[in-house]
């Protein structure tokens, strides 16, 4: 049994008014409203919801806001929301909706003090620092942002181990090799940055089985695990997560 208590997250990638689902973050399909999933991942016992709103950053804005405030009403567990967040400013306007957490990938790579101005305004437990990474050969993964689009030439593992210096209390690692795929998590990327950081770690990008749970949990040490895809086409629910973490071993909340 892993001593830690994992979360299990839903995770909710929207465009406009939609929840979509996309392969290595491209290719994307509507699957319906983000509130009543939203709602239902909820109810059903999820321990936490991720929005991210996946075109801000191409667009320069974010819908977000609206989204949020509508599934605060209905939620009651903990909301990170990422997706276009630029500034202090935006993160005030969507914790004053409803959202918990914060999730920046794009403008904390262009401005890496962006994340220790969010920490320090609003605590390191709120800086959630977002990874998309694509494997570049055995061991080395490149940060890309704007949803999988422009790689950046940073090295994954050691800009996690820097936003965590500059202040971000959590990290979420994005595969883009395996989101969408139910190939399984990247366990090496995942491991790497675990090892690299002492604060939780969230797995995203790659369900597609029980036994991949374990293998995220117990082979590279994440904190929670994030699934969309699996839930959304209803491949899993989250009392099946639940029961399967824990036929892995794996300590989870009781629902």
């Amino acid at each position: 049994m892993s001593k830690k208590s994992v979360r299990l997250i839903a995770r909710l990638d929207v465009k406009g008014e939609n929840l979509i689902k996309g392969v290595h973050l491209e290719g994307l399909r509507v699957i319906g409203d983000p509130q009543a999933y939203a709602r239902k991942y909820y109810e059903q016992g999820a321990d936490e919801l991720i929005y991210m709103d996946i075109v801000a950053s191409l667009y320069g804005r974010s819908n977000l806001k609206d989204i949020v405030r509508r599934t605060a009403h209905d939620v009651f567990v903990p909301l990170t929301v990422g997706g276009g967040i630029r500034s202090v400013n935006d993160v005030s306007e969507l914790l004053r909706v409803g959202a918990d957490k914060v999730a920046i990938n794009t403008a904390a790579v262009n401005r890496p003090e962006l994340i220790s101005e969010v920490a320090r305004r609003f605590g390191s437990q709120c800086m959630v620092l977002s990874i998309e990474a694509k494997s570049m050969g055995p061991g080395r993964w490149e940060v890309y942002t704007d949803c999988g689009r422009e790689g950046t030439g940073v090295d994954a593992v050691e800009w996690a181990r820097r936003g965590v210096e500059l202040g971000a209390g959590e990290v979420l690692v994005t595969s883009i090799d395996r989101e969408g795929t139910r190939k399984g998590f990247d366990l090496a990327l995942t491991r790497a940055i675990a090892d690299a950081v002492n604060v939780p770690v969230i797995a995203s990008g790659g369900y597609g089985k029980p036994a991949d749970l374990g293998a995220i949990v117990h082979e590279a040490g994440a904190d929670a695990i994030a699934v969309a895809d699996a839930l959304h086409y209803n491949l899993s629910t989250m009392p099946e997560l639940r029961d399967h973490a824990r036929a892995a071993g794996i300590q989870v909340r009781s629902v």
